[in-house]
């Protein structure tokens, strides 16, 4: 038989050497669960907002500092950590609403970054044959009335023509396009939908471009969860 000795590795710190080896250890496992506190803290912060009483509002990305890819897993696993920890603690309620309002919350991330892609640019001339520009360097405001009804209008033309010269006339009331869902005084149902009527070329479709990109661009109606 043939006996082999181990070696004692020279990494393993002994003696005095050992005791400051520890030492280092304990002040950086201390300062490690200082930083994870921390974190855990804040973002028990954030997700108590998610599941309050203002929601959407806490959609609205409070903090959208910008977080790299890594900080976002860091995030989203923290996110699935106290789901979990929820329903150990019998809070399906609780759990439900997280689960679901964060999954609103990336959806609604997404879909920005989407619209953004697609309305940052308008082409000039010929859709997608002429030169690219960017919408918010091109855009000029119009001038917007409000009135009209939802309902389809089944008459023909001619009479509707007729009719329309019989009725009296009403004060035009003007609009902001910021202001396109935003329900007039006294209304009580918000504004979910709105339908433009012009003559051709006169800007219909870049205002609701631009409407929908300030919105993906936070810049305005974030009061408005989907668009």
């Amino acid at each position: 038989f043939m006996f082999l000795h181990r070696e004692e590795s020279s990494e393993v710190p002994t003696g005095p050497s050992a005791q400051q080896h520890q030492t280092h250890l304990d002040s950086i496992f201390m300062l490690l669960e200082e930083n994870i506190l921390t974190f855990v803290k804040n973002e028990l912060q954030k997700i108590q907002k998610v599941v309050s009483s203002d929601y959407p509002e806490c959609l609205e990305k409070e903090d959208e500092e910008v977080l790299d890819e890594e900080q976002r897993r860091f995030r989203e696993e923290f996110e699935k950590i106290s789901v979990h920890f929820l329903r150990r603690m019998k809070q399906e309620e609780l759990a439900e609403c997280l689960q679901s309002r964060l999954h609103a919350a990336d959806c609604q991330r997404e879909l920005k970054s989407n619209l953004k892609k697609k309305f940052q640019c308008v082409f000039e001339g010929i859709a997608k044959a002429g030169n690219p520009t960017l919408l918010n360097e091109i855009y000029t405001e119009l001038y917007i009335t409000e009135g009209g009804t939802a309902e389809v209008n089944q008459e023909h033309e001619v009479r509707q023509i007729e009719t329309a010269s019989r009725r009296p006339a009403r004060p035009e009331t003007t609009i902001r396009q910021e202001d396109l869902l935003k329900a007039s005084a006294g209304g009580e149902e918000p504004i979910r939908t709105v339908m433009t009527k012009g003559v051709a070329g006169i800007g219909k479709t870049v205002l609701t471009q631009k409407f929908t990109l300030d919105w993906a661009e936070d810049k305005d109606h974030q009061d408005i969860q989907f668009t």
